[in-house]
């Protein structure tokens, strides 16, 4: 696929919903944009705009560093620590055979443990903090409390949304899972051309509750699935996040909602240089959560097997 045929969509009209003054007349626009796409982009959130660019700073002098600094934090998806490039094919978990994604990630998760050990030992360990960036541990847990605290909001509209009540969806986030990734898309200079199918991130859907993305404007950013639009690139407003929904949601609304498809297009050849950075706060629910019938660790634990390339 081309560049210039991946592009072809334009640009995919999603609402944006100021949560300072979200109204039930918003609520209309929420229904919609999950039926049909699985995204939409929130403002109002109140998260220091400064504290996402310090985050960002810091991790880029971390994605800078030599390889081998770099590999001392090396693990597999689902732990936390550094995934160095073609760790992840995020297209393997729908079924679609690509390159690996041309990335590299720091990612961290919920560690605050529930006191049942063969949980905790699963899902609630240490996180892993790199030694030659200090400051990036206390911007990011900040960034996680406000994370969580924003996600729960998000939740609770969406139970509004639905016609349930408010705390449909937040009564199963007591003590939650959550996985949050730094990812870094470094440009043609230290990727090289992309591969046929190879993008930053292949196509793929969530499988959590709602994804809170802050991301970066670039020429090889973010597109959205709809069956009336096919492949668009997804708006930008740098006041606001975007959030999709994830395959977890879709199944709690008995597939009303649909889980939000999405790729990230690979460095392109007119801007070789382009670096990008997305902060990507993936929010579940409390362990031993029953969806339809589906265990929700369960399927969130296959899932992240799927995409590993090793």
């Amino acid at each position: 696929m081309s560049e210039a045929t991946s592009r072809a969509g334009g640009t995919a009209s999603l609402p944006t919903i100021d949560l300072a003054r979200a109204t039930d007349t918003q609520l209309p626009a929420v229904d919609r944009a999950l039926r049909e796409a699985g995204f939409l982009l929130v403002s109002g959130h109140g998260v220091d705009p400064g504290l996402r660019a310090e985050i960002r700073s810091v991790a880029r002098r971390f994605f800078h560093l030599p390889q081998d600094v770099k590999e001392r934090y090396a693990v597999r998806v689902g732990g936390r620590g550094w995934l160095g490039p073609g760790a992840e094919a995020n297209g393997y978990a729908e079924g679609t055979a690509t390159p690996p994604d041309l990335k590299e990630s720091l990612s961290f998760a919920a560690e605050e443990p529930t006191g049942d050990p063969a949980v905790d030992a699963e899902w609630f360990l240490p996180n892993s903090w790199p030694a030659e960036v200090p400051e990036l541990k206390p911007l990011v847990e900040t960034y996680l409390t406000g994370m969580k605290e924003l996600s729960d909001r998000v939740l609770d509209l969406l139970g509004v949304a639905l016609g349930e009540e408010r705390d449909f969806f937040t009564r199963h986030t007591g003590h939650p899972t959550f996985g949050f990734n730094i990812n870094w898309y470094p440009g043609r200079e230290r990727t090289g051309d992309p591969e046929p199918g190879q993008f930053r991130i292949g196509p793929h859907t969530d499988f959590g509750t709602v994804t809170v993305l802050d991301r970066e404007a670039g020429k090889g950013g973010l597109q959205v699935f709809t069956d009336a639009g096919g492949w668009q690139d997804a708006p930008y407003d740098p006041a606001a996040f975007t959030v999709n929904i994830g395959d977890l949601m879709a199944g709690w609304t008995g597939g009303r909602w649909r889980s939000g498809r999405h790729r990230v297009l690979p460095p392109p050849a007119d801007a070789p240089t382009e670096e990008l950075m997305s902060l990507v706060y993936f929010y579940e629910c409390t362990p031993g959560t029953t969806i339809h019938g589906i265990e929700s660790h369960g399927y969130l634990r296959a899932q992240l097997d799927a995409i590993a390339t090793e």
